[in-house]
């Protein structure tokens, strides 16, 4: 395993109103923080908050390109963008305590902080179809050129992971200063990781790694059998 230190490049807040950062995605203008009782967009660029969307939010947020998925308790809620109503509902992974959200390749990718591992999810019908085990807690979930990231909260320690989708091994870690945990993760689809920093109200951005080239294998395994 490959460990470096993460090298943060701006970070936002505290942001104004919001109380904690529960999770965020990105919609390619655009970052969404779930604030517990609605999602905020921050403009990356100016660092401005602007609009919001009423609904429950405490939990990992995923964008498809045309509505939002948020966690809130036990049900991830698919949300249109335009009206802010939920139109589709399903169940979380079984256990509980589902605090990471990405969407990649027609799936979702649910990270349950608690039972360290990360789901790929129907989003049609909740079924799981494949697990990932990690030995860490799990917060955001993120896919990027292929390559699956997560983030850690242990203590006062929280890192960024690049791991094997197939199985679980960990192939980098960004570790995070101290004190700056890793409540939610999303990458802008480039060379930024936006990080929700929990109850401090903000959002640090992460300088991605750079490659030699597109990584291969992306999470093109939804055929597979499940691997519990």
């Amino acid at each position: 395993m490959k460990t470096s230190n993460a090298e943060i490049i701006r970070e936002y807040g505290p942001l104004p109103g919001i109380d904690a950062v529960h999770g965020l995605t990105y919609d390619g203008r655009q970052v969404w923080i779930a604030a517990g009782d609605r999602l905020c967009a921050l403009d990356p660029a100016s660092g401005d908050t602007g609009r919001t969307i009423d609904v429950p939010a405490d939990a990992g947020t995923a964008f498809d390109g045309q509505h939002f998925y948020q966690i809130a308790a036990d049900v991830i809620s698919k949300i249109d963008p335009a009206t802010g109503q939920v139109v589709a509902e399903i169940p979380v992974p079984p256990g509980g305590g589902c605090s990471g959200l990405a969407w990649a390749e027609g799936s979702l990718w649910v990270g349950c902080y608690p039972a360290r591992k990360i789901y790929q999810v129907d989003p049609e019908t909740g079924n799981v179809l494949r697990t990932i085990e990690s030995n860490r807690f799990v917060t955001g979930v993120t896919w990027v050129d292929g390559e699956l990231w997560h983030g850690t909260w242990e203590g006062d320690d929280s890192e960024l992971r690049h791991v094997d989708p197939h199985s679980g091994e960990v192939i980098e870690a960004l570790t995070m200063p101290e004190g700056a945990m890793v409540s939610g993760l999303e990458s802008d689809g480039g060379d930024r990781f936006f990080c929700g920093g929990g109850k401090s109200a903000k959002v640090r951005v992460v300088r991605r790694p750079k490659r030699g080239g597109t990584a291969e294998g992306g999470p093109a395994i939804a055929a597979d059998t499940p691997a519990e």
